[in-house]
């Protein structure tokens, strides 16, 4: 089996554009979430979000292709754009056949769907864009990078909503280290902070509206006011390499990929197992991949939401697989805090943030933490980024459907 390697970082958030500034923001602790700028909101419950508010598709895609795709795709390109180039790497030393796109996304093209739906129902048939259907599935952003890219390997997108990131990240590591291919952009992208998509999650009593008068404050996992999560919107893709490949191009290595998990609650569609089980079998599973001990894991970029049955189940089972290690030694954050939650990108761009943990040694906080849950009583690396060792991490995403993804990383 190959070794597979963290040789790219590629990042779009409303905290940073690239790798750099969106590791930077996350080590001050710095907020993106603000009012709603992208639609009107007055009679939406919720009425704040993580938006990207300087982002020009022109500068990465010709106008026309721009028109005729959705922004999800936009910035899934613009993040592969920026893990080429962080991976020191050009097209032309791209083996096509031997090179793979796995971007998911949790939603796809759902700005389109707004749009178009509108057009029908004001203007009617005949003015739907023919563009529509494929803008608006969620595979199309794979497609566009393998178009751009020119990469004729493995292609396909991962659709398990919050998890679909990690679940992309996870299968082309598989894939890698069966020696399917050598090479894997790998992610996932959202951008669904639109008027359907905040009716739809308002509608569902999902996401914050405590903090509407003060943004910044309303993502905050873990503490006891929490009361739901913020959209967010972005894109992460990192590049992934055998190791072999890695040295012989004399590439930057973050971490290794040593481990990976899937797992479904099946219990609901959208509220967490309180047992924990399925989860408790994912983290234990990615382990197991890894031939890693739980007692070896430094820290845990946590799924943390900030909705109350979330943070409080993952809390379960964090201590299900850690036992004491998880009250003595074990450091949780959610960067959810900090850049809301991007849904189907979420998981890209938290194994993101936990390859710059291991490189720097360094742990993004959990912000906005100020009254303690007695039910989530774990060292959650509270409101300042902390120096730390780190030789090993995990990252967790889950998703509506009971979806569940654990990623084990190592120093190498």
């Amino acid at each position: 089996m190959n070794q597979v390697v963290v040789t790219g970082i590629g990042v779009l958030a409303s905290v940073g554009d690239g790798i750099d500034e969106f590791w930077s923001s996350l080590k001050s602790g710095k907020s993106g979430i603000t009012s709603v700028t992208r639609f009107e909101c007055s009679d939406i419950a919720s009425k704040v979000a993580s938006e990207i508010t300087d982002f020009d598709p022109e500068e990465i895609m010709d106008p026309k292709e721009v028109r005729r795709n959705d922004r999800y795709a936009h910035l899934a390109l613009a993040a592969t754009h920026h893990a080429l180039r962080d991976a020191n790497l050009s097209r032309d030393d791209l083996v096509p056949e031997r090179t793979g796109v796995l971007v998911g996304s949790g939603i796809g093209g759902m700005e389109t769907i707004e749009k178009q739906m509108t057009t029908l129902i004001e203007r009617g048939p005949r003015r739907v864009s023919p563009f529509m259907i494929p803008s608006l599935i969620a595979n199309i952003a794979g497609g566009v990078i393998a178009i751009d890219l020119g990469a004729q390997g493995p292609n396909f997108s991962v659709v398990s909503a919050c998890a679909s990131g990690s679940h992309a990240i996870g299968e082309a590591f598989e894939m890698i280290r069966r020696g399917v291919a050598d090479m894997i952009f790998a992610g996932g992208s959202e951008a669904a902070v639109t008027r359907i998509g905040f009716a739809g999650f308002s509608s569902m009593k999902a996401m914050s509206t405590n903090f509407n008068d003060d943004p910044s404050r309303a993502s905050r996992p873990f503490d006891a006011q929490r009361d739901g999560f913020v959209m967010g919107e972005g894109a992460g893709v990192l590049v992934l390499e055998t190791k072999e490949s890695a040295e012989n191009r004399g590439a930057r290595i973050y971490a290794e990929i040593a481990g990976y998990s899937a797992t479904c609650d099946a219990f609901h569609v959208t509220t967490p197992d309180g047992e924990s089980k399925a989860l408790t079998l994912c983290m234990k599973q990615a382990l197991e991949s890894a031939q890693i001990e739980g007692s070896q894991v430094d820290y845990v970029n946590a799924h943390g939401t900030s909705t109350p049955y979330n943070d409080r189940s993952e809390t379960v089972a964090l201590k299900n697989v850690f036992g004491d290690h998880a009250m003595n030694g074990l450091q949780v954050s959610s960067t959810k805090s900090m850049t809301g939650h991007l849904l189907g990108a979420a998981g890209a761009i938290e194994a993101a943030a936990v390859c710059k943990a291991i490189e720097e040694n360094v742990l993004p906080p959990t912000i906005n933490y100020e009254e303690p849950d007695p039910d989530c009583d774990l060292d959650y690396v509270p409101n300042e980024a902390r120096d730390s060792q780190v030789g090993v991490a995990m990252s967790n995403n889950s998703g509506f459907g009971g979806h569940n993804a654990s990623l084990v990383f190592r120093k190498i």
